[in-house]
Protein backbone atom coordinates (compact mmCIF):
# COMPACT_ATOMS: atom_id res chain seq x y z
CA UNK A 1 0.00 0.00 0.00
CA UNK A 2 1.19 3.66 -0.18
CA UNK A 3 1.85 3.48 -3.99
CA UNK A 4 2.04 6.37 -5.86
CA UNK A 5 -1.65 6.38 -8.42
CA UNK A 6 -1.09 4.67 -11.97
CA UNK A 7 -1.73 7.32 -14.49
CA UNK A 8 -1.60 5.26 -17.65
CA UNK A 9 -4.80 6.03 -19.35
CA UNK A 10 -7.59 3.33 -19.05
CA UNK A 11 -5.65 1.50 -16.17
CA UNK A 12 -7.89 0.63 -13.08
CA UNK A 13 -6.97 3.52 -11.36
CA UNK A 14 -7.42 6.35 -13.41
CA UNK A 15 -10.78 4.74 -14.40
CA UNK A 16 -11.79 4.71 -10.79
CA UNK A 17 -10.52 8.22 -10.57
CA UNK A 18 -12.70 9.19 -13.37
CA UNK A 19 -15.85 7.88 -11.45
CA UNK A 20 -15.67 9.22 -8.22
CA UNK A 21 -15.33 12.77 -9.90
CA UNK A 22 -18.50 12.07 -12.03
CA UNK A 23 -20.03 10.50 -9.26
CA UNK A 24 -19.28 12.48 -6.33
CA UNK A 25 -18.33 15.74 -7.75
CA UNK A 26 -13.97 15.57 -7.03
CA UNK A 27 -12.24 17.94 -8.36
CA UNK A 28 -9.29 17.10 -10.46
CA UNK A 29 -6.35 18.35 -7.84
CA UNK A 30 -8.08 15.92 -5.04
CA UNK A 31 -8.21 12.87 -6.93
CA UNK A 32 -5.26 13.38 -8.67
CA UNK A 33 -3.67 13.07 -4.91
CA UNK A 34 -5.63 9.72 -4.09
CA UNK A 35 -2.77 7.07 -2.97
CA UNK A 36 -3.87 3.56 -2.15
CA UNK A 37 -3.72 4.67 1.02
CA UNK A 38 -6.44 7.76 0.70
CA UNK A 39 -9.60 6.64 2.66
CA UNK A 40 -12.75 6.81 0.99
CA UNK A 41 -16.15 5.91 2.85
CA UNK A 42 -15.58 7.77 6.49
CA UNK A 43 -13.34 9.88 4.78
CA UNK A 44 -15.05 11.89 2.11
CA UNK A 45 -17.91 13.31 3.41
CA UNK A 46 -19.10 13.19 -0.57
CA UNK A 47 -19.37 9.46 -0.45
CA UNK A 48 -22.30 8.89 2.24
CA UNK A 49 -24.38 5.71 2.05
CA UNK A 50 -26.73 7.68 -0.95
CA UNK A 51 -23.67 7.94 -2.98
CA UNK A 52 -22.49 3.93 -2.31
CA UNK A 53 -25.21 2.95 -4.68
CA UNK A 54 -24.42 5.27 -7.57
CA UNK A 55 -20.95 4.53 -6.94
CA UNK A 56 -21.08 0.57 -7.45
CA UNK A 57 -23.40 0.97 -10.53
CA UNK A 58 -21.32 3.14 -12.37
CA UNK A 59 -18.33 0.90 -11.47
CA UNK A 60 -20.63 -1.83 -12.55
CA UNK A 61 -21.30 -0.12 -15.76
CA UNK A 62 -17.99 1.53 -16.76
CA UNK A 63 -15.67 -1.62 -16.08
CA UNK A 64 -18.61 -4.53 -17.03
CA UNK A 65 -18.48 -6.05 -14.11
CA UNK A 66 -20.92 -7.42 -11.76
CA UNK A 67 -20.89 -6.59 -7.64
CA UNK A 68 -22.73 -9.05 -5.59
CA UNK A 69 -24.37 -8.11 -2.52
CA UNK A 70 -21.76 -9.96 -0.48
CA UNK A 71 -18.74 -8.39 -2.01
CA UNK A 72 -19.73 -4.84 -0.50
CA UNK A 73 -18.59 -4.85 3.05
CA UNK A 74 -16.41 -1.82 4.73
CA UNK A 75 -13.67 -3.05 3.64
CA UNK A 76 -14.68 -2.63 0.42
CA UNK A 77 -14.66 1.32 0.44
CA UNK A 78 -12.13 1.41 3.14
CA UNK A 79 -9.62 3.24 0.84
CA UNK A 80 -9.20 3.83 -3.34
CA UNK A 81 -6.14 1.09 -3.37
CA UNK A 82 -8.99 -1.38 -1.67
CA UNK A 83 -11.57 -0.89 -3.82
CA UNK A 84 -8.79 -0.80 -6.94
CA UNK A 85 -8.15 -4.23 -6.08
CA UNK A 86 -10.97 -5.26 -5.69
CA UNK A 87 -11.80 -4.09 -9.42
CA UNK A 88 -8.56 -5.39 -10.49
CA UNK A 89 -9.49 -9.05 -8.83
CA UNK A 90 -12.78 -8.71 -11.06
CA UNK A 91 -11.29 -8.06 -14.04
CA UNK A 92 -9.08 -10.96 -13.68
CA UNK A 93 -11.89 -12.87 -13.51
Amino acid sequence: MGSMPDDTPGDTGTVLRAILGDVLGLGADQLAAFTDDTGLFGHLPELDSMAVAGLLTEIEDRFDIVIDDDDVDGELLESFGALRAFIAAKLAG
